[in-house]
């Protein structure tokens, strides 16, 4: 579904993802996991479109979206959850719900992506007239990923869903990931939860200094010694 090669992206002078190939099969769920600065979250940006590649192709369900702007990404059904959750803290959870729709025309798949959104963190339900900037980080996070469901996505990419969060919220999360997941959604997860991405996903690339220095199935990578040294704590 989603195809990376040889991308290249630059600040200025310096070369912050170089050379990065991956790829998400539909109904995966992948992670690209390593440490601050490896690259990662200028490698989502890039296949949002926030950030242009100076050299590379992306491809998504077979279209070559390199070039395109982030609302016609969207549009496609290639959707971010940003790090942070990004939530418009004035606008109650059911305006920023519905503001994840505003490129959608079908009524009833705006409806049933809201009551989708709603089955999947009845928190927000409970709260849906209350003023987003006063949730939680975790419910805000559960806001900002059903904010994402209500673009009707055919493939949603996560930056860090767990930063920041307590244990509990951050396997609530996780669970709603899993849910994802088993309804068949493709997804693409950055997090520095080495540990939660690897034991959730299908496969991971391992980024350093914006390079893919490791990949493969995530089951064998949570056992392979050098994953659990550097990123595990060495951990099993």
């Amino acid at each position: 579904m989603l195809q990376i090669n040889n991308l290249v992206v630059k600040y200025g002078g310096i070369i912050a993802v170089d050379g990065v190939s991956l790829q998400v099969e539909q109904g995966e769920l992948v992670a690209l996991i390593g440490a601050n600065g490896a690259g990662k979250t200028t490698t989502l940006h890039t296949v949002s479109g926030l950030l242009k590649a100076a050299r590379g192709e992306i491809l998504f369900r077979g279209e070559n979206i390199t070039k395109l702007p982030a609302e016609t990404i969207v549009a496609r059904g290639l959707v971010q959850v940003p790090e942070g959750r990004q939530v418009f803290a004035r606008l109650t959870v059911e305006e920023n719900l519905k503001m994840g729709a505003y490129l959608q025309r079908d009524r009833a798949a705006i409806r049933r992506n809201y009551e989708r959104a709603m089955e999947m963190f009845p928190i927000l339900k409970q709260r849906r007239r209350q003023a987003a900037g006063t949730l939680s980080g975790g419910e805000q996070q559960m806001l900002a990923i059903g904010r994402a469901l209500l673009s009707n996505p055919k493939m949603l990419l996560l930056d860090e869903p767990s930063m920041g969060l307590s244990p509990l919220m951050t396997q609530l999360v996780f669970d709603a990931l899993r849910s994802l997941k088993a309804e068949g959604m493709t997804l693409l997860l950055v997090e520095q939860n080495a540990y939660e991405a690897l034991d959730i996903s299908d496969r991971a690339y391992i980024m350093e200094t914006g390079n893919v220095i490791m990949e493969g199935r995530s089951s064998e990578l949570i056992s392979d010694p050098r994953v659990r040294d550097a990123y595990l704590g060495g951990a099993v």
